[in-house]
């Protein structure tokens, strides 16, 4: 999926996650927590694709979350997908195929995803403020350039960051203090994980279960089968899905902070 469907996704995930703690486990985030985890979840949903490179002299190619700090954050994704390559052809098998690059390998895993999440939340709870700060202006950035694609674009990168350095002090002035911030590391777990999701929809797939071995691989890409697989940007994307996750995120959201309305609404509809 492209990435603002990524972003949205991940946001909706977060709301209506809460949404469904919020009924079954008495779970209720109050506005601040709520916008800060569908946020970092939206950047979350972006940050695999780190592993999509393009031509950093240029500032050109690479995926969408590439560009969030203009050539900073395109070197950073040329790092990342030799990191991620290296790490292919460390672990794969004979029935492996030969790759020349490292898109859809590490960051497109379940266990990259979720001991990341978890170090992240190991790394906020140990080291308080300035941890906390650092990961929402990464994750913030990345939610701007997902949700807000076609203004971030246009503003370009300088204008991203400093909104999301604002909206990373503001939100740490905001929270709640002496709790620790597991929900981030949370967020970006399930973030992470919504976007294998994603991309396990297209014809690609994602090696989700690495390291585990099937049949030989380590590698093996799980998804639908082609017939029924999304064209990634097509319209199938862009009229129905992307549509749906902003109806599921809004109702969510209104669900969790204002549940009386939907009550409203739904008495005035039967009524």
């Amino acid at each position: 999926m492209m990435g603002p469907t990524h972003a949205m996704s991940g946001a909706a995930v977060w709301l209506a996650g809460c949404w469904v703690a919020g009924h079954w486990w008495d779970y209720h985030p109050g506005p601040v927590q709520l916008g800060v985890g569908a946020a970092v979840c939206a950047g979350a949903a972006l940050l695999p694709d780190l592993d999509l490179s393009g031509r950093v002299t240029a500032n050109k190619g690479g995926a969408t979350v590439a560009h969030t700090f203009g050539v900073v954050s395109l070197f950073l994704a040329e790092c990342v997908e030799k990191i991620s390559l290296g790490v292919y052809k460390l672990t794969r098998l004979r029935r492996d195929p030969q790759r020349h690059n490292g898109h859809r390998t590490l960051t497109h895993t379940w266990l990259f995803n979720v001991g990341l999440g978890f170090g992240v939340g190991e790394l906020c709870a140990r080291f308080g403020k300035w941890a906390v700060v650092g990961v929402l202006f990464f994750m913030f950035a990345l939610a701007i350039r997902g949700l807000l694609h076609t203004w971030a674009k246009k503003r370009g990168w300088v204008i991203t960051t400093l909104c999301a350095l604002a909206a990373a002090f503001c939100a740490y002035a905001l929270l709640p203090t002496g709790r620790g911030y597991p929900v981030i590391g949370a967020a970006i777990a399930a973030g992470g994980i919504v976007h294998t999701f994603g991309d396990m929809i297209t014809k690609e797939g994602c090696p989700v279960i690495w390291p585990l071995p099937t049949g030989r691989r380590t590698w093996r890409e799980f998804g639908v089968p082609d017939a029924i697989a999304v064209k990634v940007g097509g319209g199938v994307e862009r009229r129905l899905l992307l549509p749906v996750f902003v109806l599921v995120a809004l109702v969510a959201g209104v669900a969790v902070l204002a549940p009386g309305f939907l009550h409203h609404l739904a008495d005035s509809a039967l009524g």
